[in-house]
């Protein structure tokens, strides 16, 4: 189960986000996930909750923006959304659409961090 391995990386990284800001408590950390990029949304879920209550940010929320497929069609001359991963096909004409533009991401692009008042 990879997923685990990740987890404990989103939590490494919001880790050195709270060192970084004097050890301030980070309240949720924000990814977008493609269904391309290999990760199970749901064991990546079940993953980072195992993960973090060994983690020194137990309380950072995990919150999942999942990316849709999105191929760039030649003969549309747009980017469409792909209905299934199995079968690349633009929706609109219908021929085969191999060029992936976004479906494949695995990125933490937020965190939020909870204020303290000294």
């Amino acid at each position: 189960m990879h997923e685990l391995s990740i987890a404990m990386n989103i939590l490494d990284i919001a880790a050195e986000e709270s060192l970084r800001r004097d050890g301030a408590q980070i309240d949720a950390v924000h990814i977008r996930l493609g269904p391309l990029s290999g990760v199970a949304r749901e064991s990546l879920l079940s993953a980072y909750e195992l993960a973090r209550e060994m983690s020194s940010q137990a309380g950072a929320r995990l919150v999942i923006e999942v990316v849709p497929v999105i191929a760039w069609c030649e003969t549309c001359q747009s980017e469409q959304q792909i209905a299934s991963i199995q079968e690349l096909t633009c929706p609109n004409c219908g021929n085969f659409t191999p060029d992936i533009v976004s479906g494949r991401e695995l990125e933490v692009v937020a965190m939020e961090i909870l204020e303290t008042t000294s």
